[in-house]
């Protein structure tokens, strides 16, 4: 880039066409601090589209749809895993892997149709740094007074991002056929009852008595008809 190039990106006009907080991304998501990036606004669309997806996560048509909803355990989880990765990359001034853990944070609890404010506060606080305008909106929208720059950083915590669950894929002769939620400290006599009295197994084994059931906790459980 160079003025007599007559190529020189003026930061004014991309403010303008998509704010402030999109430009500050986007310097950040381009690499790290200490290396030279080649300036190419191809891909500011996708911060922008970010951040709008963001504020789908507090605003609908009809207003505010943040509510005072337990958090699922899967939006806890989200949102600790994602404190504990921010904070470590504030220490380590890794901003561009930061912007990606946020981007990633929006993408699951937008999934998991996330809509409380006890997972949604927080997450404001941790993006504040990185877009600090919207940020404030969204925190005077939750209700504040005072500046989101006034918050306390968010502790993490590990306990939410212990596994109490295991998906089981659940093979008959090898060919899995559906799968299973089931407690991670079942014994394998407790796993077999269970994926035997289900509604898919007897449907699967149609009468037949199975040859041979082969269950490894944590990891797969087998039918052999």
């Amino acid at each position: 880039m160079s003025k007599s190039k007559y190529n020189v990106v003026n930061p004014d006009d991309i403010c303008e066409n998509y704010g402030a907080d999109t430009l500050r991304m986007y310097e950040m998501f381009l690499g790290p601090l200490e290396q030279a990036k080649p300036w190419n606004t191809a891909g500011i669309t996708g911060v922008h589209g970010f951040l709008k997806k963001l504020w789908k996560l507090y605003f609908d048509d009809n207003g505010l749809r943040v509510t005072d909803q337990q958090a699922s355990s899967e939006s806890l989880k989200t949102l600790h895993k994602t404190i504990r990765k921010v904070e470590e990359d504030i220490e380590n001034f890794s901003f561009n892997t930061s912007v990606s853990t946020l981007m990633i944070c929006v993408n699951e609890l937008s999934a998991q149709k996330c809509s409380s404010k006890s997972i949604l506060e927080p997450l404001a606080i941790l993006i504040s740094p990185y877009a600090p305008h919207i940020a404030e909106e969204l925190w005077s929208g939750l209700g504040h007074t005072e500046s989101i720059a006034t918050a306390e950083f968010p502790i993490f915590n590990q306990a939410h991002l212990v596994e109490s669950t295991k998906t089981y894929p659940i093979s008959f002769n090898g060919k899995m056929r559906f799968t299973l939620d089931l407690p991670i400290d079942l014994s394998k006599e407790e796993i077999e009852k269970i994926v035997m009295d289900h509604e898919k197994t007897k449907t699967q084994l149609d009468g037949r008595t199975p040859k041979k059931i082969i269950i490894v906790p944590g990891k797969i459980v087998n039918i052999v008809g």
